[in-house]
């Protein structure tokens, strides 16, 4: 494009100032388009008064039956045995499906590179992580299906486990799968330019390591499915909160043995956020599709909080090792990106996706031409990943600006600086990158001049420069990032080689499709293939098609619901990559374009002008010339209904018109492994200021200025409201989220007090900043926006905590244990001869414990207590049943509930070094559906001199599965009171007294441990 049509470009673009999401334009007698405006949003009326139509609230065909599932509480052990016989003795249950019964309906999942592995969507003789579904209970109601989920009994052999992804490539790692080697599922290098050169050459070599932790999005609503079997077709009917792509309509297929046209999905009118999670619940539609198959009827499940942290997709976590060549003033002339990838235990279609969304951006803003890549995907024992809101994105630019900020630091420059000098250049767009992105417009120092001053960064730093003279910890950071939006479809392929491809066959394009329809009294309906998740797509369509056809918003009805059966819809289709406002609303445009076309044809015969002369305007059809000479919109519109004989010959229909669009920009990669992998990229330049308390070493973010621009923006009210939600996620990101796990693989953070998001209260008002430079490769302009701050934050926020502590690393989230570690080194040991608790930290799940308890009664009658089966199964807690194998040998049935949790476990109790009456040594194991542990305790008795005795205990113990996600607090706590009541118990049963001491401060004293904050 000539350097003269972008100079034109930009002089139609305009700086925005803040834009407030508050306002609402009603547009009355306002002669502007409504794309642009921020009219109210059609879909709050219903969403706001509770009458929203999610698919847990939508009525399910008579004889539905429901499901639950079984879930491993081991991160990997070979299933020995599944007992399912009592379970179905319970009333109600129609059918039990394990591995083995699933496999046989169903065939495996794809899997994300060419293996000889299997995926299944239910463990099959083996389990790789803890929440994998192990049965499928489907029952009369949920209630009764859950109840016989505890009346199963899985009997497991442990394996070893590895969860880090770095510690997986050792060659004595255990293996996960025997299709990947030391568990490496992929393994490539890319090469472009000449970067060995390049660093040979440079005066200055940079390098940074970096472990992006694994989070969520934790949207509101988890997945749901209902699914029906049509024998006499061999039809599945499947609704789904699935958001796309529907490239894994594809896949569920294949999973189920059917050709696609015999499955229908559908998907419901309202979803409660997605932010790329229910990409993934694909692998459960199969699940639930298989049991409606063998249950012969319909079959609803709807996924509870603890298994949507547990088990549900979560973005990848990612060790990265980035250098880079540096000239002498900053200027960064080559990088060298290693990769690695952890996917958890299966390589799941779409993934590596998230390894290579970005592939084209691996320079970000900056004007880099040799780099060097070296990506290897592996598996390890953790819950399998998939889409997230910025979908790799967030892993690219942590490594990739923290370093450009150690680049300044170790050359004695201005950070902003070095950003400045790498930039692309405003003269040189559309600009192809080193690794064949083709960045579509923008003037990004433009952008940060505009930001910079109306952000106010001087005094920013002024602020900055006084909270340092008054001895306190200030520090700002800066980020640029590109945002790339509406994903190439062979952007993945880039995983195989090019000889790989060839054989495989291309792979490219972004197909969006919009169908604009009209009724018999000219009244107009869009459709379109993009599920929303909240972000107003009806009332964005309504916009932009009553501004073709010079109509209110009002008069466009939008349907954003897909039925794969009767809709339009291809492989692209779906609701992910930023791509509904520059190709899905786009290509709405262009078939309303289309049919706008042929009704001027129309109107033109009747008023006697050329159709050139023909405008559409305030519900008419006129003349451009002689506005009186019209005729009305809905008249012409119905005409093709009702006359279609007097159309003019050359017209064609005017019912409706489908389009389907894809970008010409977006082709396969190439055989040097370039590829363009997004069509559109918005630029972001973040700057923040935070503060550290020196006590607490609390993250205080005191301002934070994001400028954006994604091209034309359609509705700047939902825009800024995007960017907003944007922030919120990655604040927590970066300051509260972290999907942890123990050395074992027990998920440790499985619920909202361990997993812990921002509210309202922590995430402060942004400054947003708006520029607007249009896309030349889309119908409106537009670009993607609302994950662009998933990117830019974390490495924003820690590049201020970086400048404000003056460290060199930073790894998040940026939480005060962990800045206090680094800060002032691990703590010391107390001093000796002092008693203290054993701290718990995160990944710890041993529990240690020690009291004691007054009993009447000699320790002979307590000695002959603790070992007759009776008395035990009265004072245990929640014990169904004791039974006595040996004189040291018992086993037990109980019931237990640790907070939200509550579980049937079977445990083996052993006594060892008996020293009747005085003491001895309990150990035992139990195990459940919902996690397992191990213990051991010593139980002391002595006379305490009045006639009674004298109890004390002490006990080690380690859990795991499920029960190990509620969290270490919750688990101390009600780990002591369930011991507590043990004796208590006990005392009781001998006519004894309560057990310890009562102090209202030691009791508050446990409710803070209990619900405290974060370790």
């Amino acid at each position: 494009m000539s350097a003269s049509r972008r100079r034109t470009r930009r002089e139609v673009c305009r700086d925005m100032a803040v834009r407030t999401a508050t306002s609402i334009d009603q547009g009355k007698g306002d002669e502007r388009p409504w794309v642009g405006r921020s009219i109210e949003r059609v879909e709050d009326a219903a969403l706001l008064s509770g009458r929203g139509r999610f698919i847990d609230d939508l009525g399910v065909q008579p004889a539905t039956l429901h499901a639950a599932i079984l879930r491993s509480p081991h991160a990997h052990a070979d299933i020995l045995a599944i007992d399912t016989e009592a379970a179905m003795r319970l009333p109600g249950v129609a059918v039990i499906l394990t591995g083995r019964q699933v496999k046989a309906v169903t065939s495996s999942l794809v899997v994300g590179v060419k293996a000889p592995v299997e995926c299944w969507p239910i463990a099959i003789d083996r389990v790789r992580y803890v929440g994998e579904p192990v049965a499928v209970v489907v029952a009369t109601d949920r209630a009764r299906a859950e109840d016989a989920l505890e009346l199963i009994s899985v009997e497991y052999r442990p394996r070893g486990v590895i969860v880090d992804p770095l510690g997986a490539l050792a060659p004595e790692a255990p293996l996960l799968h025997d299709g990947f080697p030391r568990n490496l599922a992929s393994d490539r290098t890319f090469r472009y330019g000449n970067p060995e050169q390049a660093f040979a050459d440079a005066p200055h070599r940079f390098s940074i390591d970096v472990k992006y932790p694994r989070n969520s999005c934790t949207p509101i609503e988890t997945y749901g499915v209902i699914a029906s079997h049509d024998a006499a077709e061999d039809a599945f009917d499947i609704l789904a909160n699935f958001q796309g792509p529907f490239s894994i309509h594809t896949v569920i297929a294949r999973a189920l043995k059917v050709p696609g046209n015999r499955l229908r999905l559908r998907t419901p009118p309202d979803s409660g956020g997605s932010f790329g999670v229910k990409q993934g619940v694909f692998s459960y539609i199969v699940l639930i599709a298989a049991a409606a198959r063998v249950a012969g009827r319909p079959v609803k499940w709807i996924e509870d909080r603890l298994e949507h942290l547990t088990a549900s997709v979560s973005a990848t976590n990612r060790a990265t090792t980035l250098s880079a060549a540096v000239a002498a003033d900053g200027r960064i002339l080559a990088l060298d990106w290693d990769q690695v990838e952890d996917c958890g235990a299966h390589l799941r279609a779409p993934e590596p996706a998230t390894l290579y969304r970005m592939h084209g951006n691996m320079t970000g803003a900056y004007d880099i031409r040799h780099v060097r890549i070296h990506n290897r995907v592996v598996v390890t024992n953790k819950t399998p990943t998939g889409l997230n809101r910025g979908f790799g994105g967030p892993q690219v630019y942590f490594a990739l600006e923290r370093l450009v900020q150690r680049i300044a630091i170790g050359l004695g420059l201005d950070p902003l600086e070095v950003i400045r000098r790498n930039l692309v250049p405003a003269n040189a767009f559309p600009y192809r990158t080193a690794t064949g992105a083709l960045l579509d417009s923008g003037n990004y120092q433009e952008a940060i001049a505009s930001a910079v001053e109306q952000g106010q960064l001087a005094e920013l730093r002024a602020r900055r420069d006084e909270a340092r003279a008054h001895g306190r910890l200030y520090g700002i950071g800066f980020t640029a990032v590109v945002e790339p939006s509406v994903s190439n479809m062979g952007y993945i392929t880039t995983v195989l080689t090019a000889a790989e491809r060839r054989k495989a066959g291309p792979k490219n394009g972004a197909q969006a499709t919009a169908t604009v329809g009209l009724d018999p009294v000219g009244s107009v309906t869009v459709h379109v293939a993009s599920v929303p998740q909240g972000q107003g797509h009806r009332t964005v369509l309504s916009q932009v098609v009553a501004d073709v056809f010079g109509l209110e918003p009002k008069d466009v009805r939008v349907n954003a619901e897909i039925d794969t059966t009767k809709d339009a819809w291809s492989i692209a289709s779906g609701n992910y990559a930023s791509r509904f406002a520059a190709a899905v609303a786009g290509t709405a445009k262009l078939a309303a374009e289309r049919v706008a076309g042929r009704l001027a044809r129309i109107a033109a015969s009747q008023l006697n002008v050329e159709p050139a002369d023909i405008v559409f305007a305030k519900g008419f059809i006129a003349s451009r010339h002689n506005p009186e000479n019209r005729i009305a919109f809905s008249r012409v519109a119905a005409l093709g209904h009702w006359s279609p004989g007097s159309l003019p010959d050359d017209v064609g229909q005017t019912i409706r018109e489908t389009m389907f669009w894809t970008p010409p920009e977006l082709t396969s990669p190439d055989d040097e492994d370039r590829i363009n992998s997004s069509l559109c990229h918005g630029f972001i330049f973040d700057f923040c200021g935070v503060e550290i308390d020196r006590t607490t070493l609390e993250t205080r973010i005191d301002r934070y200025v994001t400028m954006h621009d994604c091209g034309t923006i359609l509705h700047p009210g939902m825009v800024d409201g995007q960017i907003r939600g944007g922030f919120a996620q990655a604040l927590g990101a970066t300051l509260y989220e972290e999907y942890a796990y123990a050395d074992d693989g027990s998920f440790l953070t499985g619920t909202l007090a361990d997993y812990l998001l921002p509210t309202t209260t922590e995430v402060p008002e942004p400054q947003i900043i708006h520029m607007e430079t249009p896309s030349p490769f889309t119908p409106l302009g537009a670009k993607g926006v609302g994950e662009g701050n998933c990117m830019s934050t974390p490495v924003c926020v820690a590049n201020a905590v970086a400048d404000a502590l003056g460290l060199a690393d930073v790894t998040l989230p940026l939480v005060p244990a962990r800045l206090a570690e680094l800060v002032r080194g691990a703590e010391p040991p107390p001093p000796s001869g002092r008693s203290t608790a054993r701290p718990a930290r995160q990944g710890d799940r041993r529990l240690c414990g020690e009291g004691q308890a007054f009993v009447k009664g000699a320790p002979e009658q307590v000695w002959a207590m603790l070992l007759d089966p009776a008395t035990l199964q009265s004072v245990i807690p929640g014990c169904q049943r004791v039974d006595k194998i040996s004189e040291t040998h018992f086993r037990a049935d109980v019931t237990l509930g640790i907070g939200p949790v509550t579980g049937r476990y079977r445990a083996d109790v052993e006594l060892f070094d008996p020293d009747p009456p005085r003491g001895v040594t309990l150990r035992g194991a139990a195990d459940g559906a919902l996690g397992f542990g191990s213990a051991q305790g010593r139980i002391t008795l002595a006379p305490d001199g009045k006639g009674g005795t004298h109890l004390t205990y002490s006990y080690d113990a380690a859990i795991g599965g499920k029960v190990a996600s509620i969290g270490g607090r919750l688990l101390n706590g009600a780990t002591r009171a369930i011991i507590g009541q043990f004796f208590a118990a006990l005392a009781r049963k001998a006519g004894g007294v309560a057990a310890g001491r009562f102090s209202r401060f030691a009791w508050l004293t446990k409710l803070a441990d209990l619900f405290g904050g974060r370790r």
